[in-house]
């Protein structure tokens, strides 16, 4: 138990960080979330955090913030965006400015830790998941972004303490994207894209909170990346039968072919052009879609600090329709 020390978190609001700030709650710390002051504070209400809504930018606030606290975990990024100035303004330059903040007010810091993703990787190459030494082959411009992101953060590590947490799909409770399928299983329907088997990493939320949290705490892994995600690899068969089990009903699977998803992936790629907000859907993320394989190696992990999957993907998928149904959103 961590009595009494100081940890500041940004993206709290979000599905990931909000389960992060569950969990340093019950392990006893003082928890500051930074947001912007558009923010949703839904999953943060009635529980004993400090709210700093000064955003990213404002770096004399940031001070304010981070001086004199023990851990930052840097959740917060954007996914999407219309073009790839706001990838890299979400994701770079906010990482920028709280690593300067903290080198310059803060440099005794216990450690900060930064959410990265299997996609600054690329996905698996010949069927390999993979690891911390597989050279890095983005697709997407989102991709692209958290590599930058990664690279700055490494310019930061002879200051600084850093540890960078790679995160695959993750699901759970609160979450709004895999959410879309739970929502299709419940009209009797289940999409899969193209007619192989593809594979992937797939990790429940909590699990990888606590992922983060325990490469926070440990001595061993300032200066390092890691990949925190399940150990099992999954396929969509089998993903597609733990949601069957976890919703009580039978789903009627259909098979998209790949020209399908680019196609539509081009069609919303075209019409974001005249939305306010980015798409949801667009070329890249079809490009992602038709994929074989998403899938990493946590072995690193394990090795280092002791990680290990706590929740399978039948537990994983029974709490999170029960929490979809609690909240009506199934």
């Amino acid at each position: 138990m961590e009595n009494n020390k100081i940890a500041v978190v940004t993206g709290g609001t979000g599905f990931v960080g909000s389960h992060l700030v569950d969990l340093l709650l019950t392990e006893g710390f003082r928890v500051r979330c930074i947001v912007r002051k558009s923010s949703d504070l839904k999953w943060l209400q009635n529980k004993d955090v400090e709210i700093f809504d000064s955003g990213l930018f404002d770096k004399e606030k940031l001070k304010l913030v981070i001086k004199g606290t023990d851990y930052l975990f840097h959740v917060a990024g954007v996914v999407r965006s219309k073009n790839k100035e706001g990838f890299y303004k979400g994701n770079v330059e906010t990482t920028k400015n709280l690593l300067e903040v903290t080198a310059e007010v803060n440099p005794d810091i216990k450690k900060i830790v930064i959410v990265s993703s299997l996609t600054a990787c690329g996905p698996s190459l010949d069927g390999k998941p993979c690891t911390e030494e597989t050279e890095p082959h983005q697709i997407t411009t989102y991709g692209r972004s958290k590599l930058a992101e990664e690279k700055l953060a490494q310019s930061f590590m002879d200051k600084l303490p850093i540890t960078i947490c790679r995160a695959p799909a993750i699901y759970g409770e609160r979450e709004t994207d895999i959410y879309a399928m739970f929502k299709g299983f419940q009209k009797v329907i289940m999409t899969l894209v193209g007619f192989n088997t593809k594979k992937l990493s797939l990790i429940h939320g909590r699990d990888f909170v606590y992922g983060l949290y325990l490469a926070a705490i440990s001595e061993n892994t300032a200066g390092e990346i890691y990949f925190i995600s399940s150990e099992e690899i999954y396929d969509w068969n089998i993903i597609s039968d733990e949601m069957e089990k976890a919703i009580g009903k039978k789903a009627l699977r259909i098979r998209i072919p790949h020209f399908v998803i680019y196609a539509i992936g081009g069609i919303s790629h075209f019409f974001n052009f005249f939305l306010s907000k980015p798409a949801t859907f667009n070329l890249e993320k079809a490009k992602d879609f038709v994929q074989d394989n998403w899938t990493c190696d946590t072995s690193k992990a394990k090795k280092d600090f002791g990680y290990s999957q706590r929740i399978s993907l039948s537990e994983g998928m029974k709490s999170t329709v029960e929490w979809y149904r609690e909240h009506k959103w199934l």
